[in-house]
């Protein structure tokens, strides 16, 4: 029998439409591990408040980012999986299913769980975060566990200090940009709330304090994601050999009032333009394929705030995507 892939990004609304919008966000924040209150107040909050007001808005968001094809991390997820099916070869069997929306785990996983021994379950989030990587592995497991025959299942496990990660993500970087063009480097990350830290440091038997104690990645807070974030930044700027000094470590994307991880990038970005730089480029490692988080905030609305505080350009370095570098590094990490 076969070993089967399962290849698991966040998800996407089914069109730029504001209704299928509304739907994938109503989908994403009502999982507890995303918005982690009690299941009333969140469902009044998501519901009634967040959803009415964000959906309208993202639409506008998507559609500008939309292609042709349809949602870029779609696409690059699709042609992610069938260059690593012709990598891999016909004794594997690979899938993509989304977090949230289509392609459904549940519908996925019918389609492989039957013709294999044995299934690799790969988020396809380099850094470990309940609310990514966590609520994935759920997901899957309350899937599976009403078969009646389950196969032997592996986890693919972080992935954001892998040398092979580190490889493809600098070797795309240098071949796209003339790093020497750039006054300043920004590695800016997906943000989280600082409670779903400090809730995971008190679970691992750590204390927090998020600051100086995440500079340093050890064995007691290797699934700290601000801490993995730090350790991914140290080792694509020492890969790119970038100066001490030369880049910044930010977090983006934050939503509510509840303070989230800082430093925040638009606050980094503006004091960086303030400060007298004038060409940044942006790296996103947290995102293995371009999408709303990139493609939009920080393409088009960061580069906004960059020129609004004397910048003159802020590009941003492409992602991981379906690129053949990435293809290869994959492969290999499955097979390590």
């Amino acid at each position: 029998m076969k070993t089967g892939i399962l290849l698991v990004n966040l998800g996407t609304p089914d069109s730029a439409k504001t209704g299928d919008v509304r739907k994938y966000l109503r989908e994403f924040l009502n999982d507890p591990r995303v918005i982690d209150i009690s299941w009333l107040w969140r469902k009044l909050l998501v519901n009634l408040i967040i959803v009415p007001f964000r959906a309208p808005k993202s639409a506008k968001q998507y559609k500008v980012i939309w292609t042709q094809e349809g949602s870029p991390l779609l696409i690059y997820g699709e042609r992610l999986k069938d260059k690593l099916q012709k990598k891999l070869g016909d004794t594997y069997i690979v899938e993509l299913a989304m977090r949230y929306q289509q392609p459904s785990v549940r519908k996925t996983l019918d389609k492989i769980a039957h013709k294999v021994e044995k299934l690799i379950v790969v988020p396809l989030y380099p850094h470990y975060a309940s609310s990514s990587t966590g609520s994935t592995i759920e997901k899957v497991m309350q899937e599976i566990k009403d078969y009646e025959v389950i196969p032997d299942i592996k986890i693919q496990g972080p992935f954001f200090n892998h040398p092979e990660f580190i490889k493809a993500f600098t070797t795309i970087a240098q071949k796209q940009n003339k790093l020497s063009d750039y006054d300043h480097y920004l590695f800016s990350y997906h943000g989280l709330p600082e409670r779903h830290i400090m809730k995971g440091s008190e679970e691992c038997g750590m204390n927090c304090k998020l600051n100086e104690c995440c500079n340093t990645l050890t064995d007691k807070n290797f699934y700290c994601y601000r801490a993995s974030c730090y350790h991914t930044t140290k080792l694509i700027a020492e890969a790119l050999k970038l100066t001490e000094g030369s880049y910044t470590t930010s977090f983006q994307s934050r939503l509510g009032r509840d303070p989230w991880i800082k430093p925040y990038t638009d606050h980094v970005i503006a004091e960086k333009a303030k400060s007298g730089v004038k060409k940044m480029l942006a790296f996103s490692p947290a995102f293995v394929a371009d999408c709303l988080e990139t493609l939009f905030e920080i393409r088009i609305e960061y580069n906004r705030l960059f020129k609004e505080h004397r910048g003159t350009q802020l590009d941003l370095a492409e992602s991981l995507n379906d690129s053949d570098e990435w293809v290869e590094a994959l492969q290999k990490i499955l097979l390590t």
